[in-house]
């Protein structure tokens, strides 16, 4: 069987918040993993991939754990991470869709380059409320109880977490809900690593600088909106961002063109 001309390529994608609302971002990301992802190594999907899951009892997309289940089926890795909104993914989920649960942090090796990766909201340390939150809801008995709840009540809860969650981000500066450049550096500097990738902040950019007198790398994730995503790629020693925008067999590929992604200058 020939060789796929991806299989040594692997892809870093974040904050998809799928959701039975936004049908076009279901249908981008189903295709992206048919005609994108297929063939490739592996596939880093790091938090946020639904908006709200409350349970493996509940499949509210069951076209994105088909979609997953028929990528790893066909031999490319799929690991996934917990994010702010889906935490709740057990292992049913991943043995439903083959994917490997990771925790946060993860440490990978690409190479001989150690990088890790993380959702992105442990390094929002300046936001005191929402780290006292993040304790409090990851706490295995609240999480239990929250489980033993009927699925109906558990849906409202979690409508209700996303309209105040929204009050609570629009009162709230944004350098607040940015990541803490101290806690990126002792984090990176703890794993042993001169890379770093994350999601959560909703602020893609490719930070440079520099860390103990060394040059290192935080590359921050896009969010995906309901006709463009973007991963972020890594082939043979080197570094891309990729948009994506999905469409049919006759889509027009100029639209997905890898865009480079050398390290840029910028406020970590």
């Amino acid at each position: 069987m020939a060789k796929s001309p991806r299989a040594d390529e692997t892809l870093f994608i974040s904050d998809l918040h799928l959701s039975p609302r936004r049908p076009a971002l279901t249908e981008l990301f189903v295709d992206f993993l048919e005609r994108r992802a297929l063939g490739t190594r592996q596939l880093y999907i790091l938090g946020d991939l639904f908006d709200a899951w409350i349970g493996d009892d509940d499949d509210p997309l069951p076209e994105v754990c088909a979609a997953l289940r028929r990528l790893t089926g066909q031999g490319t890795r799929c690991a996934l991470m917990h994010g702010n909104r889906d935490f709740l993914i057990g292992r049913r989920f991943a043995r439903a869709t083959g994917c490997d649960l990771v925790r946060d942090p993860h440490r990978i090796r690409l190479g001989d380059e150690p990088i890790l990766l993380m959702h992105g909201d442990l390094l929002c340390t300046d936001d005191i409320a929402y780290q006292r939150f993040r304790r409090r809801v990851r706490n295995p008995v609240v999480r239990r109880l929250f489980l033993w709840l009927p699925l109906d009540k558990r849906r409202r809860i979690a409508a209700d977490y996303r309209q105040r969650s929204g009050a609570a981000m629009a009162g709230k500066a944004a350098e607040i809900m940015d990541v803490n450049h101290a806690e990126v550096s002792t984090r990176m500097r703890r794993c042993g690593v001169r890379r770093l990738i994350h999601g959560h902040t909703h602020r893609p950019q490719d930070h440079a600088f520099s860390l103990d007198g060394q040059p290192a790398t935080r590359h921050v994730l896009a969010d995906w909106q309901d006709r463009r995503g973007a991963a972020l790629v890594h082939r043979a020693g080197g570094w891309r961002r990729e948009p994506w925008v999905g469409g049919g067999a006759d889509h027009d590929r100029r639209s997905n063109r890898p865009a480079a992604a050398g390290p840029r200058q910028g406020p970590a």
